[in-house]
């Protein structure tokens, strides 16, 4: 029997990995990644059988039951597979599923934690998403359906939390709309982060009210993350992360020179 470990990619950069991230797809004999997968994440598996199996909404995709067989059938062909998933496996990636179908499946594995996009794009548009005096928590949500984010934005008291909004940039008008009628301020900071982690990474900012024709630059597909709540004010006083470590610099048990 094989082993399978659902490893979170984070937000993108490769040197955002974790160092058990980087080991276990350098190890890998299969590599089964999301679309969103940065490329040179992917090209550490230098010794595995890598495939594509994509996700993406309004998109042809992989189906997540022919997901589950892959990992299956190739632990119980004595692989070491990676099922490599964007930001962290447990937050809006299915992982809890998979880990469902590897348990049944009597397949050993692992959870590798990543950086969901959740904390990672605001955090490297310099925005906190608590901040003493100004919010004390915040919520995560899918954005794909308002059956989804509905109930959830309804219970939250106006301008009480964080929203972070994933996987919503084609929805982000009816949010706006939701939160305006639930007495949200119209001129609540927003921002809108666009392939966090990545040299093309850009961030909007704007008032609640602008959220939904905000004119994004959505040219290249990149993944959205919305941010809503007084603590994008904050991005004032707070400089954004700079990542100065050359590209495929990331070295594993030794140091660069």
């Amino acid at each position: 029997m094989g082993f399978v470990s659902l490893v979170g990619a984070g937000p993108g950069d490769v040197d955002l990995l974790t160092v058990r991230a980087v080991r276990r797809i350098q190890e890998a004999d299969i590599v089964l990644y999301d679309s969103l997968i940065d490329h040179s994440v992917v090209e550490l598996a230098t010794n595995a059988q890598r495939f594509c199996v994509s996700k993406r909404a309004n998109m042809k995709s992989v189906s997540q039951q022919t997901i589950n067989r892959l990992m299956i059938r190739s632990a119980q062909q004595g692989k070491r597979v990676v099922r490599l998933k964007c930001g962290d496996p447990f937050v809006l990636g299915r992982g809890g599923e998979e880990s469902i179908a590897l348990q049944s499946a009597g397949v050993p594995f692992e959870v590798v934690p990543g950086i969901t996009n959740a904390i990672a794009a605001p955090a490297l548009a310099g925005i906190p998403v608590t901040h003493r005096g100004v919010a004390s928590g915040f919520v995560v949500v899918s954005g794909h359906a308002a059956t989804v984010y509905g109930p959830i934005l309804d219970n939250v008291a106006p301008n009480s939390l964080t929203i972070i909004v994933l996987m919503g940039l084609g929805r982000r008008e009816a949010v706006a709309a939701r939160l305006i009628d639930r007495n949200w301020r119209h001129d609540t900071p927003s921002a809108v982060g666009l392939a966090a982690g990545s040299p093309q990474m850009r961030t909007w900012y704007g008032r609640l009210n602008e959220l939904g024709t905000a004119d994004l630059d959505t040219s290249d597909d990149a993944p959205g993350t919305i941010v809503i709540g007084d603590v994008v004010g904050i991005r004032s006083l707070s400089q954004p992360n700079r990542l100065t470590q050359p590209k495929n610099s990331l070295m594993v048990g030794s140091h660069p020179h």
